[in-house]
């Protein structure tokens, strides 16, 4: 089957700050059959005009004035069932090492664990196209390296990894909002707005749960906290 992944990051200069103002790097994906992207796009497109959102939709954004839209955003991610799914990965900054496992470079380390969030769903005899959100990079070669280790680990399926602006994809945006969610439930759910916290206040009760690391198993929203030093 051919699928698309949409990515997104929350904090990534987290890694490399002298002063950081959270503590957990998250990376966000959003993974959809290359069927569903049509639908999927008028779906999130009708949403958009019905509530007169003409730029850009991210987490950012979300304020009280528009908050029925990204309620309702919410709710049409969790009712589209496994047509849509959410897979982030979250590292505690504190717990990396850089100089012992990334030769003290915080992109290079950045990239790795973009690797692990992408790995672990890419299943054999699949095709996949990665979007990731455009980001200047100081080595213009990491995603062709990222797309190589991806092929060399997976050597039945074919990937493919691009960069794309964000303002160019909806589900890039939709991917920003669910990351966004998962970024603040880690950092600093207490200092959100009132909107920001509805909004995961609505989350959560779809999940059932609080936002919280998942087992393997978990399809519709999977949280994968990594732990680079090891560990139980």
């Amino acid at each position: 089957m051919n699928f698309d992944v949409y990515c997104d990051e929350s904090g990534p200069e987290l890694l490399h700050a002298q002063r950081p103002k959270a503590r957990y790097l998250v990376i966000g994906s959003l993974w959809l059959p290359q069927d569903f992207r049509a639908p999927g796009k008028t779906a999130i497109h009708e949403l958009r005009n019905r509530h007169g959102i003409g730029s850009e939709f991210k987490w950012r954004k979300v304020s009280p004035s528009k908050a029925t839209f990204y309620r309702e955003l919410v709710q049409w991610f969790f009712a589209a069932g496994l047509d849509l799914r959410f897979r982030a990965i979250v590292v505690d900054r504190e717990k990396v090492n850089l100089v012992g496992f990334h030769e003290g470079d915080g992109e290079l380390g950045f990239y790795k664990f973009y690797y692990q969030l992408l790995l672990h769903w890419s299943r054999e005899c699949n095709r996949y196209t990665v979007f990731c959100d455009y980001k200047q990079n100081r080595l213009p070669s990491r995603l062709t390296t990222l797309e190589r280790c991806l092929n060399h680990a997976n050597l039945s399926s074919e990937i493919h990894v691009q960069a794309i602006r964000s303002d160019q994809s909806v589900f890039i945006q939709l991917c920003d909002v669910l990351t966004g969610l998962t970024h603040a439930r880690y950092n600093s759910p207490a200092n959100l707005g009132p909107a920001k916290q509805a909004l995961l206040a609505q989350a959560e009760a779809a999940l059932g749960h609080p936002i919280r690391a998942t087992t393997a198993a978990e399809q519709k929203f999977n949280i994968f906290e990594i732990r680079p030093g090891g560990g139980w």
